[in-house]
């Protein structure tokens, strides 16, 4: 049987193997939701609720501001903000202008701020508060006109901003000059990918490639959601392709109530959980490790949470047996990059969920694994290659990088860069990176096998391995482990308990203890960081 069949085979017959994706906006989503459901509440954020009538209006009259600054179609408008209401206004009135959301990290330094600012020619840019200084600091390098200020709380910065985004929306008189749009070849989004392979690169994701990632993700899913009737715990950071596409985007689709934190604190979390009770939490591992490990979990009633969706990183099955068996949830790992919009796959919830897999193919999905060598031949089931994706979810390119684009679009196909295999069910399992590969006297060892090998330690909360130079063996591995609260464990008792559960030649030579993990602002563990460190020493 070949992967494709037996991933269709999956497929119930009320869930739809493939979908038609409507030649409209993705901003209209907001504006027939808003038509259907206008009361529901639409965003929450520390008490403030705002309705799906208010959420459009507001969205409407952001539009017609932009308009009156002569933002015109294929503009680029920076948005540089945590989790808040503001940020899913603005991002819904700038594609409403025509215009490309671009999105940037706001914990994002100046040269990285400069370079995305530069790369996309951004005239536009809305900002916290907190982060205005850095912008101005780097807009004479840039052809910045018009920066809009968003306050989260009483502002305290002794500054004078450019205009705040009150005064901002007031500029909007509800007047909007209709835009002509191509779906699928008008760019919604760049979203620039984290340069880890290097300087970073703009994901050109069009208006049908987002929407086409909604109604994947709604169809998949689809008997788990009840429309109008859903809250989603919103605290992965909406900068990132996960939280844009399952927390906001999918929330709006489905008139769900999205609960917003501005960052992953633990207690606040928690205590959310507790009093706004959602019923979805997309997450990443090291969130579900923190809450995992939380003495008290269970007393903030977290079992009104029914389904997780956890992407972004690998997560260890350990951890996801352990986090299910304290909430009472359904974890559902999935795949997806940001040049997928980002979703392909995920552990299907109509069908067995394999743990250390991300599942099958989301709707009008096609994948493959390939030869690394030349990325042309198809390999058998269980064997290891590239994956290759192809579907309506794939952007358009790399925003004025042809050669990276022709490099990573070939044929239709996306090369994803990733290391993975499919078992004869067509389940796809991500084994690594080709870049993390480490290679040690002539084996070739994938970061993630130990990993998942430390997790099941009992004194473990986190681990990551890398490789690092050894004149003998080319490298040796290392893990970096961070221990539970109130647990001890040395080097050699760890290198002893993955002798006693690995083959020899896996064996980390060397073990380091922190505090903490450098992780992105997703919460994704830095690997790349580590290695820096380990290459200067």
């Amino acid at each position: 049987m070949s992967q494709k069949k037996a991933w269709l085979e999956h497929y119930p017959e009320s869930i739809g193997k493939t979908i038609t994706i409507p030649d409209i906006p993705m901003g209209k989503i907001l504006q027939e939701t808003a038509a259907k459901f206008p009361a529901n509440n639409a965003l929450s954020f520390y008490g403030r609720k705002i309705t799906y009538e208010q959420l459009n209006q507001m969205a409407q009259s952001f539009t017609s501001a932009l308009q009156k600054n002569q933002v015109q179609k294929g503009d680029r408008v920076a948005i540089m903000l945590p989790n808040c209401p503001q940020y899913v206004i603005s991002y819904y009135g700038i594609l409403n202008a025509g215009a490309i959301v671009t999105q940037v990290n706001p914990m994002s330094v100046e040269r990285e701020l400069e370079y995305i600012l530069k790369d996309s020619d951004a005239e536009t840019i809305i900002v916290l508060d907190a982060l205005y200084p850095r912008v101005k600091s780097v807009q004479p390098q840039t052809n910045l006109k018009n920066v809009i200020v968003v306050s989260i709380q009483p502002s305290s910065y002794d500054f004078s901003p450019d205009r705040s985004i009150e005064s901002f929306l007031g500029e909007g008189d509800g007047n909007i000059t209709p835009i002509s749009f191509e779906p699928e070849h008008d760019v919604a989004v760049l979203q620039y990918t984290g340069g880890t392979t290097g300087r970073s690169k703009g994901a050109m994701l069009t208006h049908c490639n987002i929407l086409a990632n909604v109604l994947q993700s709604y169809e998949f899913f689809k008997h788990e959601i009840e429309m109008g009737k859903e809250g989603c715990l919103t605290v992965i950071p909406l900068f990132h392709v996960f939280g844009m596409s399952s927390c906001m985007n999918l929330s709006i689709y489905t008139a769900a109530e999205s609960i917003m934190l501005p960052r992953f604190e633990l207690e606040e979390v928690l205590n959310t959980i507790k009093n706004e009770q959602p019923t979805m939490f997309p997450g990443v591992p090291t969130m579900y490790v923190a809450i995992t490990s939380h003495p008290r979990a269970e007393e903030y009633n977290i079992n009104s949470i029914r389904t997780c969706n956890s992407g972004s990183a690998p997560m260890p099955v350990e951890l996801l047996r352990h986090f299910e068996r304290k909430t009472g949830s359904k974890v559902l790992e999935g795949y997806g990059l940001s040049e997928a919009s980002p979703t392909t796959h995920c552990n299907p919830p109509f069908a067995d969920r394999k743990p250390g897999s991300v599942g099958i193919g989301m709707p009008s999905t096609e994948y493959k694994i390939v030869d690394l060598a030349t990325g042309t031949e198809e390999v058998p089931v269980g064997e290891l290659g590239e994956v290759i994706i192809k579907g309506p979810q794939i952007m358009k390119g790399y925003w004025n990088l042809p050669e990276e684009t022709a490099h990573t679009l070939r044929e239709g196909w996306l090369y994803t860069g990733d290391i993975a295999k499919v078992d004869e069910d067509g389940y796809l399992y991500i084994i690594d990176r080709k870049k993390d590969l480490i290679i040690a006297s002539g084996y070739n060892i994938y970061p993630r096998d130990i990993e998942e090998v430390l997790y099941e330690h009992p004194a473990v909360q986190e681990a990551v391995c890398i490789g690092v130079p050894d004149p003998y063996r080319g490298e040796d591995v290392k893990a970096v482990v961070v221990l539970k609260d109130g647990s001890t464990a040395t080097e050699l008792e760890i290198i002893q308990y993955c002798r006693q559960n690995m083959a020899a030649y896996k064996v980390p030579r060397l073990v380091e203890f922190r505090d903490l993990l450098p992780k992105t602002g997703v919460g994704k563990i830095l690997r790349r960081a580590l290695r820096e460190e380990a290459m200067k020493k």
